[in-house]
C-alpha cells in the first residue's frame, strides 16, 4: 500500500478588493452604533472551526476597530439552539438549516442568509507510537459500525489492542457527519468515546497508543500556528484510502488539495448563517468571510475557500513509497 505521491497544492486568484462598507447599510433598521463595520456581535461557532473563527475575527477587528465581535464556542447542536433563540444572529456551522427549521423562521417572518465559506475535512489521528497510519475507507466503516474492535484485525502485527475511537463531544457536528456518512441509525459501537473538544481530542491520542481521533482538519493544517505546530508534534495524521476505491493502493490525507479534487473522503461545506433582519454588522462579517482576505484565511487554515477562485498545481514526491 502508498500513500498518494502526488500531491496537488492549491494557489489563490487575485480577486478584486470588495470593501465591507460597500454594503447596503440602512440606518433605520439598526441600533445607531451599528453598521457593518462597527457595534457589537455575539457569534455562535462550532467548536471545530475555532481557530478559523478566532483568526478572521483577530482580522477583522484590526482593519475595523470598532467592531466587538465575541465568539461563542459550542457543539454544533448548542450553536443551532442559540440561533434559533436569537441568542446569537449569525453562526459557523457545517450544515444548512433543514426544512423545518427554515419553516419556523419564515413564520416569524425572518429569512436567513446561508452561504458556504469553505470546504472543510475530518482529519483521523493517532498515536505516534502507533505504526498504522494507512486506514483503508472501509475499515473506517467498520471501525463505527462495530465490525473492527481491536487494531489486529487492521493489521495483525499491530499490538495496540483494543481500539479506542474518539470525538470531540456527543453533540458536535462531527459525530452527525459520521452517522450521515454511514447511515447509522442507531449508537456508536462502545469503541466510540467522547471528550468536549477537539483539543481535548489530540491529548488523548497523544497519550493512548490505542486511540484514533476525530478532528477538523484546520486543528492540524496551519503550520505557521503555534497551536497546531504543537498539536503535530504529539500524533500522526491518517491517510484514507478513496470512498470511490476503497479497496485500492492509494491513500490520501486531508490535504488541500486532496479536498479540492475530492480524492480524501470525508469532505463537507462550512456555512456561515445569518438571521439579521437588517444590514448590521452580521452582514458586514458575512461580507468580509466570503471575500478576498476572508477566503485566504479559509487557505491558511488548511481548508478550501468556498467563494474564491482557486488553482490546483501538481507536484511530485520523490520519497519512497509508505508501507503498511
Amino acid at each position: 500500500m502508498r500513500t498518494k505521491l502526488t500531491n496537488w497544492f492549491i494557489t489563490p486568484f487575485i480577486l478584486s478588493a470588495i470593501l465591507v462598507t460597500s454594503c447596503n447599510y440602512n440606518p433605520g433598521t439598526a441600533t445607531s452604533d451599528e453598521s457593518p463595520t462597527s457595534g457589537k456581535l455575539k457569534m455562535g461557532v462550532d467548536e471545530s472551526f475555532t481557530l478559523l473563527s478566532d483568526a478572521e475575527i483577530e482580522v477583522f477587528q484590526s482593519i475595523y476597530p470598532s467592531a466587538q465581535i465575541t465568539p461563542i464556542y459550542e457543539p454544533e447542536l448548542d450553536v443551532l439552539n442559540d440561533f434559533m433563540n436569537d441568542t446569537v444572529r449569525i453562526m459557523i456551522t457545517s450544515r444548512k438549516l433543514n426544512k423545518q427549521e427554515e419553516d419556523y423562521f419564515q413564520s416569524k417572518q425572518i429569512f436567513p442568509k446561508s452561504t458556504a465559506i469553505a470546504y472543510d475535512a475530518l482529519a483521523f489521528i493517532v498515536n505516534r507510537k502507533n505504526s498504522d497510519s494507512l486506514i483503508r475507507y472501509n475499515t473506517i466503516k467498520d471501525i463505527f459500525t462495530g465490525k473492527v474492535t481491536n487494531w489486529s484485525q487492521i493489521n495483525n502485527k499491530n499490538s495496540a489492542g483494543k481500539l479506542k475511537m474518539v470525538f470531540d463531544n456527543i453533540n458536535s457536528a462531527n459525530v452527525r457527519y459520521i452517522k450521515e456518512k454511514f447511515a447509522i441509525k442507531d449508537s456508536f459501537p462502545k469503541t466510540c468515546y467522547s471528550v468536549k473538544k477537539n483539543d481535548e481530542v489530540v491529548n488523548y491520542v497523544e497519550s493512548h497508543p490505542n486511540a484514533i481521533g476525530v478532528v477538523s482538519v484546520n486543528w492540524i493544517s496551519d503550520k505557521h500556528d503555534s497551536i497546531t505546530r504543537g498539536f503535530l508534534k504529539r500524533i500522526r495524521v491518517v491517510a484514507v484510502s478513496s470512498d470511490v476505491n476503497s479497496d485500492g493502493i492509494d491513500f490520501y490525507k486531508p490535504y488541500q488539495g486532496f479536498i479540492a479534487d475530492k480524492s480524501y473522503p470525508f469532505i463537507r461545506e462550512v456555512y456561515m448563517i445569518s438571521r439579521e433582519t437588517y444590514t448590521g454588522l452580521a452582514s458586514g462579517v458575512m461580507a468580509f468571510v466570503t471575500h478576498d482576505l476572508g477566503q485566504r484565511i479559509v487557505l491558511k487554515m488548511g481548508m478550501v475557500p468556498a467563494t474564491m477562485p482557486i488553482r490546483l498545481i501538481q507536484t511530485r514526491n520523490n520519497m519512497p513509497q509508505s508501507q503498511e
